[in-house]
């Protein structure tokens, strides 16, 4: 077993096959597959259950995925740091909620791109469970989500408060129980939908369910529909309701103010680039413990 196959390995799982595995490598698929049964024999168990439409990882493939996700990560940032000779440069992968990417980060991009044309920066957006899972695997370099975080492996910096509001069509009465009522919000792992339930559960309302989708422009447009309600930050639905077609309703500060914090792995390069880009993105890059 050496490194080479156990990072073959890693993107086969990341990637969701051998093909797509073999296209990100740079090479061809029977030598991914080759790799594959060289770690196999070597460490005498089968990592994955082949089957016609890709491979399933076995209980031995679960056992030594993260061991091959932190080599993977160890690699990619001796990497970094062998060839970081202070100006940022090369590959910065970061995380955002859709909300904060919409409202926020468009200026803070230009203006680094313009300073730093050297950093192909890429940015993925997600819900806050999934850009926390992203940053622990080392899939994301740091990424802007809700706060407060508890997690003993990541540190956060606040970048942006946000008032949160809620969102209806006109005439819904939102604190009235209303066995129509339904609540609309991102995917799994949405940062606001535990916190638009709690706010709803203490004022007596029950909904009728919750509905995800994919992307914030799909929730509105189902909320202008007169679907449901959703949580947002007003910044992002100030033009809706200016516009009419949405109504707003404020909430007192301790269920409307949110700190969107910054977050990176603590155990991992600050690397040039990235150092760069928190400093475009945070006033003050003051670091705490995101764990209790």
């Amino acid at each position: 077993m050496d490194a080479k196959d156990l990072k073959v390995f890693e993107a086969v799982v990341r990637t969701g096959g051998m093909n797509s595995a073999a296209a990100e490598l740079n090479t061809v698929q029977s030598n991914v597959t080759a790799r594959i049964r060289t770690l196999e024999a070597d460490l005498r168990v089968i990592l994955f259950d082949r089957r016609s439409r890709g491979v399933v990882l076995t209980k031995a493939g679960e056992r030594l995925l993260p061991y091959a996700t932190k080599i993977r990560a160890l690699l990619d940032e001796a990497r970094r740091a062998a060839t970081d000779e202070g100006k940022p440069q090369g590959l910065l992968t970061i995380g955002s909620l859709e909300t904060t990417a919409a409202q926020r980060l468009s200026p803070i991009i230009t203006a680094f791109a313009t300073a730093y044309p050297q950093v192909n920066l890429v940015l993925r957006t997600g819900t806050n469970a999934l850009l926390i899972e992203q940053i622990v695997n080392h899939e994301v370099d740091g990424a802007f989500v809700c706060g407060p975080i508890r997690h003993a492996e990541l540190l956060g910096t606040p970048a942006f408060q946000e008032e949160l509001v809620i969102a209806a069509a006109h005439g819904t009465k939102i604190w009235k129980t209303d066995r129509d009522l339904k609540i609309l919000v991102k995917g799994p792992g949405c940062a606001y939908r535990g916190r638009l339930e709690d706010i709803l559960a203490r004022r007596g309302v029950t909904p009728a369910g919750c509905m995800e989708f994919g992307t914030v422009e799909a929730i509105l447009g189902c909320v202008e529909a007169g679907l449901g309600i959703t949580l947002l930050p007003r910044g992002l639905v100030s033009d809706a309701e200016r516009d009419g077609r949405l109504s707003l309703h404020a909430l007192p500060s301790s269920d409307a103010d949110v700190e969107i914090l910054f977050v990176r792995r603590k155990d991992t390069l600050l690397f040039s680039a990235l150092q760069a880009f928190i400093r475009f993105a945070t006033k003050d890059a003051h670091w705490v413990e995101a764990a209790e």
